[in-house]
């Protein structure tokens, strides 16, 4: 099915869907990777690839490193695997620590620190996108655009993107880049409607106010207007839509599955993908056979009324 692109898709050449690799690698505590970790990776990844998966996004931070680590040993261990895939990592969260609250770092150092510890862990000589996970309070434009420059010039990373960023920041940090932001990764699904209410509700007081809808004003508009690949982090709206009966939207969700013999996350997905910014769902799901079935997304195209439905129950009242 033919889908809109954004202007600068060509620089990354990936299909409709990314696998988030945030749920490998095992837990969260220290230690090494087990090779039971390695065999649900594999599981995964081979889940992803078979429906058409090229995107496979990464931060420093997922289970402290490992969801990177597992990946790599994957690459080690099949020497075709890295032709098959475009690599995306974040990096800009600090955990906390002793002497420091957890924070965000988009310093130079840190960010050219971090890419260092990733392509070690993926065990490559180079990153196909590089994220800025969250906006830095403290960030400057120049310096991140140098630190880029240094980082591309040395083949470590091809392109920049950001994560959780609205229009402004964006714009703002344009600015300084001689190359164009290629992705904004932000939470967007039927459970959590921000991005797309702050448009359709503007002139209505009661929405607009709302916490976190404001924030988001032009963000899809710039993203659309300047090439942005937009991708939805949280797609699957964490299971809150499996049970039909745990809501009125989660019963218009398998309604409209029944109508096109899908199932319920797969028409999750297929409400992003229908969206005119060409919204890159981003699948998290660790268990290969819902990976699987997250492939019918791309194969169902649902009309406007479907639409609607779906995004009128999400909010739980009218528009105004």
């Amino acid at each position: 099915m033919t889908r809109p692109l954004p202007l600068n898709a060509h620089l990354i050449d990936v299909g409709p869907l990314v696998y988030g690799c945030m749920a490998l690698g095992g837990d969260w505590g220290g230690g090494p990777i087990t090779e039971a970790d390695i065999a649900h990776a594999h599981a995964a990844v081979e889940a992803a690839l078979d429906i058409g998966i090229k995107l496979f996004d990464h931060a420093d931070i997922y289970r402290r490193g490992k969801a990177e680590a597992v990946f790599g040993e994957l690459l080690k261990r099949d020497a075709g695997l890295r032709a098959k895939v475009r690599l995306q990592s974040k990096c800009g969260i600090r955990f906390a620590d002793d002497a420091n609250p957890g924070r965000y770092d988009l310093s130079a150092g840190y960010i050219e620190e971090s890419v260092t510890g990733i392509l070690q862990r993926l065990a490559v000589e180079r990153i196909d996108i590089l994220l800025l996970h969250r906006p830095d309070a403290l960030m400057e434009p120049g310096e991140i655009a140098r630190a880029f420059g240094r980082l591309k010039a040395a083949g470590k990373v091809g392109h920049l993107g950001v994560s959780n960023m609205h229009a402004g920041q964006m714009r703002w940090l344009q600015m300084a880049l001689p190359e164009p932001l290629v992705a904004n990764q932000l939470e967007l699904s039927l459970a959590k409607l921000d991005a797309i209410e702050v448009g359709t509700t503007f002139n209505d007081p009661q929405a607009t106010t709302r916490p976190g809808c404001v924030a988001w004003a032009g963000t899809l508009e710039y993203a659309q207007r300047h090439g942005v690949q937009l991708q939805a982090w949280g797609s699957l709206a964490q299971g809150r839509f499996n049970d039909p009966a745990a809501s009125p939207a989660a019963k218009v969700v398998h309604e409209i599955a029944e109508a096109h013999c899908t199932t319920a996350n797969a028409v999750l997905l297929a409400w992003l993908l229908r969206h005119p910014a060409g919204i890159q769902p981003v699948i998290g799901s660790g268990n290969a056979e819902r990976i699987r079935a997250c492939g019918d997304a791309t194969r169902i195209q649902l009309n406007r009324d479907e639409w609607y439905r779906l995004y009128v129950a999400a909010r739980g009242q009218a528009l105004p």
